[in-house]
């Protein structure tokens, strides 16, 4: 579906369906009262009857107005006089998306500046917020049935924007597309089945993307080399599957070579069994998941290939498959990190730690301005933030604060957790420099822990994901693509774009 952004008179555009806000208690905004003047009345008519309340997200179909070129006018409710929140900004998007799914015109035009949305002053925020919920709507995911979803006939949206407004639209407008393509790329490598979407698998796709750009070296490194480097936790958790582990490593050039890289670490685990510490059966096809942080890594760096951000970007992508097997990790096996410190393994389902952990010494090559890690790491995470929030931990405030703003601005918020030195103590062993677990109580905490252990040279933030990766359950299960918004914003944010 194309977004296509213009300045032209509302009255005057000829368009399958022409969509206008109103206000509760009927109120119409100036480009909607002007549509309403040109129709002799008919829609302030239509709405003396009563059949919109205007609730952000109502809509009300209308056909063949007089006076119009639009064939259809469809009225969405935009709420009371006050600026929307983005909650009820997606409900309003999401409500004309929904009927326009339905119709078989080609093309819509929406007339939605003049509504204001909290926080989002100017043309950009509003309209990219608009955007990336249009484009992120339509994505279907259907490559393994049989009977594939039917075409929509709706193939084009242009936005209405006035002259003053239209280049911060325009701009809001390729932000969103680059970044809706990058989540419909994490979602796609999330919802692949585990049988076909292994550490192998993911490094072709990585080559693949390394040979369709430039700028963009990749580096795949393979079961020895992990071992020959010393990454002995890394190796650890893949030992017991016939699929090997790979490190992918992508390099994006898009700065000067002196400048120093951000780092992106993503989870890749690609099936979580959970080891010889094996987890219950039920909702065990969701551990596919296990792997979104990779999977958001590589969307983020979608993104950003396709705006060319003036930025050097390193991803680190650790890729292991999790399986019970004679050759398998046990509790109570002791291994030595890259680091040089020993980890004993009490539990083989906190095995997400012990891959980012050596990835995480791994990155300290690359002299990094910062490093983030984006991993679904716990359980414990989704009791405290439930599905809407990303856990956000760190040893820098002033990145972590980049982190929650960019959040905040995307659409995709997170929430930072403490990282006090008393929780460390919960990690101690008495046979190893350090145990992989702390304990039931605060496991998001005690997880950030440990990793902090291997991130003491350079700012570092861990993001995670267990309850934002995906949708859990029912027919609307799938990945959401996140936290590919707000990684994107924070790069964007740094390359001044």
């Amino acid at each position: 579906m194309d977004l296509v952004v213009k300045s032209v008179a509302a009255v005057s555009v000829k368009t399958a369906t022409l969509v206008l806000g109103v206000g509760e208690g009927r109120l119409l905004g100036a480009q909607a009262k002007a549509i309403d003047e040109a129709s002799n009345g008919a829609i302030s008519a239509v709405l003396k009857r009563g059949d919109l309340a205007g609730k952000p997200g109502q809509t009300l179909l209308l056909q063949a107005l007089p006076g119009l070129k639009a064939e259809r006018v469809l009225l969405v409710g935009t709420g009371n006089d006050q600026a929307l929140n983005d909650r009820n900004w997606r409900k309003v998007v999401n409500g004309v998306a929904g009927v326009l799914k339905g119709l078989g015109g080609t093309d819509a035009t929406l007339v939605l500046e003049d509504i204001a949305v909290e926080g989002r002053d100017g043309h950009y925020g509003k309209y990219r917020l608009l955007a990336e919920t249009l484009l992120s709507g339509a994505y279907v995911f259907d490559r393994f049935k049989s009977q594939k979803a039917e075409p929509r006939a709706l193939k084009k949206i242009t936005l209405l924007t006035s002259q003053a407004g239209q280049a911060e639209v325009e701009r809001g407008v390729k932000h969103a597309t680059a970044i809706s393509a990058g989540m419909a790329l994490t979602r796609d490598l999330g919802n692949l089945p585990p049988n076909l979407c292994h550490p192998s698998f993911l490094a072709e796709q990585a080559k693949d993307m390394g040979k369709a750009h430039k700028n963009l070296k990749v580096e795949v490194l393979d079961e020895k080399k992990i071992k020959d480097l010393g990454m002995g936790a890394f190796y650890a958790v893949g030992q017991g599957s016939d699929q090997p582990p790979r490190l992918i490593v992508m390099n994006y050039q898009g700065a000067k070579k002196s400048e120093k890289p951000y780092v992106l670490v993503g989870k890749g685990i690609t099936f979580d069994t959970g080891g010889i510490s094996l987890k219950p059966g039920a909702g065990m096809d969701e551990m596919k998941y296990d792997m979104c942080g990779a999977a958001s890594v590589f969307g983020t760096l979608q993104a950003v290939l396709a705006l060319q951000l003036p930025i050097n970007l390193v991803c680190l992508l650790a890729c292991a498959e999790n399986m019970p097997s004679g050759g398998a990790t046990r509790p109570g096996d002791i291994v030595t990190t890259m680091s040089g410190q020993t980890v004993e393994i009490l539990n083989t389902d906190a095995e997400g730690r012990l891959v980012l952990c050596d990835t995480l010494t791994y990155a300290e090559r690359f002299k990094p301005q910062a490093v983030i890690d984006i991993a679904t790491l716990t359980g414990a995470c989704i009791v405290a933030l439930g599905s809407h929030t990303t856990g956000l931990l760190g040893n820098d405030d002033a990145l972590l604060s980049q982190l929650l703003d960019a959040g905040k601005r995307a659409d995709d918020r997170a929430w930072q957790l403490p990282l006090f030195e008393e929780y460390q103590e919960q990690l101690d062993s008495p046979f190893a420099d350090i145990a992989n677990i702390g304990g039931p109580k605060a496991g998001t905490i005690t997880a950030a822990c440990f990793l902090s252990r291997f991130a003491k040279q350079y700012h570092w933030a861990h993001m995670d994901i267990a309850g934002t990766a995906w949708i859990s359950g029912g027919k609307e299960k799938g990945a959401t693509g996140r936290p590919v918004p707000l990684l994107t914003q924070y790069l964007l944010d740094r390359a001044g774009a």
